[in-house]
């Protein structure tokens, strides 16, 4: 329970102990809710490096972003040249999957989440592009920044309809978002306050693709928000809003929920030392996600497999720990079957999150796209994320070398020991089963590591982060 919880304990650096190791256990979820996952090699190195170096490491990138982001930009422009919003969320996807900076990536989606935009309505992947980029710009950096440049984003504008609010006849969407969804969280303002507000960003409108002021439509007169009385604009309410006291305690806890539990309902006394940090440091986002990966609560039994898997989560960390190389465009429809559309969230609110991930038929299609990563022979997915040619690589022979390799991978050997023992079963009773007169050795044996490993993947213990 979060009542139980020191905060002076929780955001102290984690220092590996004898009865809290840096073992695989604790490198797996790092990866797990810092990045989309790790492969074999990855988990190993993090284990020799420690947790400092491994952190540092997330935290700051991998080699090579600035020559991927370079490869990466000609398609993206193409996609919004075209209006293909449908590719623009492959592009993305694929982004996710092959970034030397995993955690940005993750971090930008959490904000996409956050600040909830969807192109059914934008209609827009130039716009739907230039708000990604946004994201991505200040996803480690400054949520002020990040803020006030949202706040003129044409396709949040759009979304919200700040780009029809004219003096006389303000429209109140953004005004009601920015308070309740994107800052303050409900209770901490009144109805009059988004009326006010939403005076405010009158005037804001879109001229060739870019967000201009026409002070001829804008309401000048004077406002009082929050408590604040002034001939306030756009930037004067992002201001204020950032000097709630509350703000800092709702982003913190809409991170706490991202990044440490979202089943435990953390105490104020809990969040108030990141949210005081939060606001010391002027909103940077990067140094309180540090904070948090290093620290004691982050590594407990309490954070360790608090959070059910988002799909895009499922997915990607599957591949990776495969080591595929794969194309993202049916993934992408893949993962809108189950339930986490990028670039389409369902609402303002964006995804629910949490137990609505799974139901009966989105557990059933996580089994079937598993099994057509697993199995060869799903022509989205070819060999390109072939468990028996993973098994191959690192040499491993024996049945049980096979079991305890995928367990150890997938689920840094977290599953029962009832369920490796079932695992083993099945291994036993497929070399006893008779198999095609045209495969060779090789040919049956790969078939039970795919069906081995398939089975990994269907395990309860893997839908949770």
């Amino acid at each position: 329970m979060a009542t139980e919880i020191d905060p002076r304990w929780a955001w102290q650096p984690y220092r590996p102990t004898q009865q809290e190791p840096w073992d695989l256990r604790k490198v797996g979820h790092l990866y797990r809710r810092a990045a989309f996952g790790a492969s074999w090699p990855e988990l190993h190195d993090a284990l020799r490096d420690g947790p400092d170096k491994t952190i540092d490491a997330l935290l700051r990138g991998g080699p090579g972003q600035e020559e991927f982001d370079r490869l990466m930009a000609p398609l993206a422009h193409s996609l919004a040249d075209a209006n293909n919003g449908s590719q623009l969320r492959a592009w993305w996807l694929y982004r996710m999957l092959y970034s030397p900076h995993p955690l940005l990536e993750k971090m930008t989606l959490f904000w996409h989440n956050h600040f909830a935009t969807s192109n059914a309505k934008v209609n827009n992947a130039r716009y739907m592009l230039g708000q990604y980029e946004l994201m991505r710009r200040h996803g480690l950096g400054s949520f002020r920044s990040m803020l006030l440049e949202m706040s003129k984003d044409p396709a949040m504008m759009v979304w919200l309809d700040t780009n029809t609010s004219k003096k006389g006849k303000p429209n109140e969407n953004y005004a009601r978002e920015l308070m309740e969804l994107f800052s303050l969280g409900i209770g901490n303002y009144t109805e009059k306050d988004i009326r006010e507000a939403a005076r405010a960003f009158t005037g804001w409108e879109i001229v060739e693709g870019k967000a201009r002021f026409n002070p001829k439509e804008h309401d000048d007169g004077e406002k009082t928000v929050l408590g604040q009385t002034g001939k306030w604009g756009a930037d004067d309410i992002v201001r204020i809003c950032l000097e709630q006291p509350s703000c800092p305690y709702f982003i913190v806890g809409k991170l706490f929920r991202f990044l440490i539990s979202e089943t435990m309902e953390p105490t104020r006394e809990l969040l108030e030392p990141l949210a005081t940090q939060f606001a010391k440091s002027d909103f940077d986002i990067g140094a309180l996600v540090k904070t948090i990966l290093r620290s004691n609560l982050f590594f407990s039994p309490q954070a360790y497999r608090a959070r059910i898997k988002p799909p895009v989560d499922f997915a990607l960390g599957t591949i990776h720990a495969l080591e595929g190389r794969v194309g993202t465009t049916a993934l992408a429809v893949a993962l809108e079957g189950l339930g986490q559309n990028v670039f389409y969230p369902p609402s303002v609110k964006g995804w629910d999150g949490g137990p609505a991930w799974l139901n009966g038929q989105t557990l059933l299609f996580r089994q079937n796209l598993t099994l057509a990563m697993t199995s060869t022979e799903d022509p989205r997915f070819g060999r390109r994320t072939d468990p028996a040619a993973l098994v191959r690589k690192y040499n491993k022979r024996s049945d049980e070398e096979i079991v305890d390799f995928f367990l150890v991978l997938f689920l840094q050997g977290d599953a029962p020991a009832e369920s490796r023992e079932r695992l083993l079963e099945y291994a036993r009773d497929a070399r006893r089963q008779r198999v095609p007169v045209y495969w060779t050795e090789q040919d049956a044996a790969d078939q039970r590591v795919r069906s081995l490993c398939h089975l990994v993947l269907t395990l309860p213990e893997y839908q949770l982060s």
